[in-house]
Parts: structure tokens; C-alpha cells; sequence
């Protein structure tokens, strides 16, 4: 008989070696969970990473996909409501003496407390609720006080995030019921997403008031200098047109409002410039008596740049070609300045040195005589401008 050792001796070795195998497998899966384990950590922070980022530029493609949407796009012409007066105001008159009052409001946020991160600041909201209110009452107090006949006004809130969403336009058309008003957007964005914190959103335009009654008016869109996705939240500027017939004549006054490019590179305010020029000379080649004021965002004269020489650093304004309004009048008053830069509060700071500006007046055509222009020192305490008053027979 065979010994139990030589029977195990002679017998096959599959079995064993079967074992073996899957036991080295099992090894090696073991081993593989095991680095998979130790690795498992710095994927899963990856794969975070990767999620939040994907996420981000979703976020970013949809913010911009849905300004662009929702970009306001204004027709080149378009005609404008006119609210009416509460009284029955007249037409025009020749001879007569006329007051015109153009007044920068700031939304009611600049106020000498206020700086501007677009000017080398820090600001974005710049003013609570009731700091806003407390301007806008300053502001139509003082235009009640010198009580003219036509007012242009730019940076006229009427919802928007920067001043408490007041509707900056209904404070000023109940102050002067008595007079006829227009109204033009100039900027609309559902979200304007820099700086940090935001701008927010923003609806605003320009607003004129007129004691004689006003039979036409309509918005003139002007070039704009930017490019998508930078255009997406900035202003599309315009020129307001008020049309007002003269008593006895079959011509008209027409009182052009507007607020010009502020900071391109300088082909915006050129561009700008040009079309407010050639319009102006058809105007006057109809007869018409003609009137352009507001915030130009140029200087009038290299004159009255140098009686403000700008800072290095700071915000430069154009220079206003006096040669493309050959015949027409530019007036300002440069010994008042009617623009402060914001740069950094005025409240608290030296007035003497700091950074200002002459680049609001007007343009008047040849027709019309001009008896005064006059820049109101309001100390910039409201906005981040001073109102500019325009004295004139037809």
C-alpha cells in the first residue's frame, strides 16, 4: 500500500494552485482599493474644484447671454411722451427774457460725501435712502428759488439700485407741475455685475422741464464706442429733443439736452460731437432758434482747461472743437468750475486742492441773443456738479 505521504505526494496540484492565484488576486484588488483609498481625497477635491468652476462659467455665460437678451437697444428716433403741465402754458415769444437752468443731479448720490470707483475711487452706492432724499429736496428747492422757464437735468434715476430705486423723475415733475416734461433713457441694464460690490441695476435718463408748452419731442440715439460684452453695461447715450413754436412765427425753439460720452477713449465724445453739430445746422438752416446744453463731459476751451489743469492720473475730460460749430455760440462760465472729480469725498478735504472741471454749458445758435451765463456755486454739497444758468431773448 501507498504511504499517505506518497498519495499526496502523486496527486495533482491544481487545487493549490488555484487557491494561490485567487489569493494573489485578491491581493492585488485589496492593494488597488487600498491606493485608491489613499488617492481618493485629492480627487474628490479636484472633482470639486472642477464642479465649482464649471459652475462659475456657467454662471458667467448666463449672466452674459442674459444681458445681452435683455440689453436695451433704442431705435435711432424715437418719439418721446411729453407729461403735460398742470396749467396751459403758452408758446414762446420773441423779445421776450428767458431763464434755462442745465443741472447734473448726480441720480442724488454724489453728493460731497460721495466718490466714484469709475473716477479713482472706491465708491459704488454712495448714498443711503435718505441721504438720496435729502439731495433731491436740495436740489428742487434751488431750482424753485431761481424759478426759470426751462430746465435740463441728467442722471435722472427713475429705478435703480445705486439711489434706492426712487423715481428721481416723478420728485422733479411734481415740484414743477406747472411745467411741461419729457423724459429720455439713457441707461438701462438689469445688472450692471462690476465692481464688487455691484452696481446693480439701473434705469436713468435725462429729464427737460419747460413752462411753455412743448408740441414734439423725441430721443436721437448717438454713436456708441463700445464693443460687446463692455457695452452691455454702459450708457446709450442721446440727444433729447423739445420742440416749441414761437408766437407768431413759423418757426421754432428747439432745446436740445443731452449728456455726452464721459469715459471712452475719445472717438465716443468725436463721433457724438460731429452728430450733435450736424444736426444743429440743419436746425438753423430751417430758421429755427436753437439750444444745446448739458453735461458736455468736454472742456469748452483750452482756456478754461487751464484754469483747471488736470491732475496726473485723474480723469481727463475732451476738448470741445469750437471749429465743428462754426457761427454758434459756445458758452460756459469759467470762473465758476460746474464739475468736481470723484475721485475721493469733497467732505473733509481741502477744497482748495482738489480736482475740478469746467464741461457743462451750451451751444446757442446765432439767432438768439444771450444776456448771461452763470455757474451757481453750490459747493458741490449735492452732486458732484454745479447748475449752470443760461440767459436769453429769441
Amino acid at each position: 500500500m501507498e504511504s499517505r505521504a506518497h498519495r499526496e505526494a502523486q496527486a495533482p496540484h491544481a487545487p493549490r494552485t488555484r487557491w494561490g492565484v485567487d489569493n494573489m488576486k485578491k491581493n492585488e484588488s485589496g492593494n488597488e482599493k487600498a491606493v485608491k483609498k489613499r488617492r481618493s481625497p485629492v480627487v474628490r477635491i479636484l472633482r470639486i474644484i472642477g464642479c465649482i468652476l464649471l459652475i462659475a462659467v456657467l454662471a458667467v455665460a448666463g449672466l452674459f447671454a442674459f444681458l445681452t437678451i435683455t440689453e436695451f437697444k433704442p431705435a435711432q428716433t424715437q418719439t418721446l411722451e411729453i407729461n403735460p403741465s398742470e396749467e396751459d402754458p403758452s408758446d414762446a415769444s420773441l423779445g421776450k427774457e428767458y431763464k434755462l437752468i442745465t443741472w447734473n443731479t448726480g441720480y442724488g448720490a454724489l453728493g460731497d460725501n460721495a466718490d466714484f470707483f469709475m473716477d479713482g475711487g472706491k465708491g459704488v452706492k454712495t448714498a443711503d435712502k435718505e441721504r438720496v432724499l435729502s439731495n433731491m429736496e436740495t436740489m428742487t428747492g434751488r431750482l424753485q428759488e431761481e424759478n426759470p422757464d426751462f430746465i435740463f437735468l441728467q442722471e435722472v434715476d427713475l429705478d435703480s439700485s445705486r439711489s434706492s430705486y426712487i423715481d428721481e423723475s416723478e420728485l422733479f415733475a411734481g415740484a414743477f407741475s406747472g411745467m411741461d416734461s419729457t423724459f429720455a433713457t439713457n441707461y438701462r441694464v438689469a445688472f450692471v455685475p462690476y465692481p464688487i460690490p455691484p452696481i446693480g441695476s439701473v434705469e436713468s435718463g435725462i429729464m427737460t422741464l419747460s413752462s411753455c408748452r412743448v408740441r414734439d419731442a423725441v430721443r436721437m440715439s448717438l454713436p456708441c464706442p463700445f464693443s460687446w460684452p463692455v457695452r452691455l453695461g454702459n450708457l446709450k447715450r442721446c440727444l433729447m429733443v423739445d420742440r416749441i413754436r414761437i408766437d407768431g412765427t413759423d418757426d421754432e425753439l428747439v432745446l436740445v439736452n443731452l449728456h455726452l460720452e464721459a469715459y471712452d477713449s475719445g472717438e465716443g465724445k468725436v463721433l457724438q460731437t460731429l452728430q450733435l453739430s450736424e444736426f444743429l445746422k440743419e436746425e438753423r438752416e430751417k430758421g429755427n432758434y436753437v439750444i444745446a446744453g448739458g453735461d458736455f463731459n468736454q472742456a469748452f476751451s483750452a482756456e478754461d482747461r487751464d484754469l483747471y489743469p488736470v491732475a496726473e492720473g485723474l480723469w481727463t475730460p475732451g476738448l470741445l472743437d469750437a471749429g465743428a460749430f462754426p457761427g454758434w455760440q459756445l458758452l460756459t462760465d469759467a470762473k465758476t468750475p460746474t464739475c468736481r472729480s470723484l475721485d475721493k469725498p469733497l467732505e473733509g478735504a481741502d477744497p482748495e486742492n482738489f480736482q475740478y472741471y469746467v464741461i457743462d454749458g451750451f451751444i446757442v445758435s446765432d439767432n438768439i441773443e444771450v444776456e448771461s451765463v452763470t455757474t451757481l456755486d453750490e459747493g458741490f454739497t449735492v452732486t458732484d456738479h454745479n447748475p449752470v444758468v443760461l440767459k436769453f431773448k429769441l
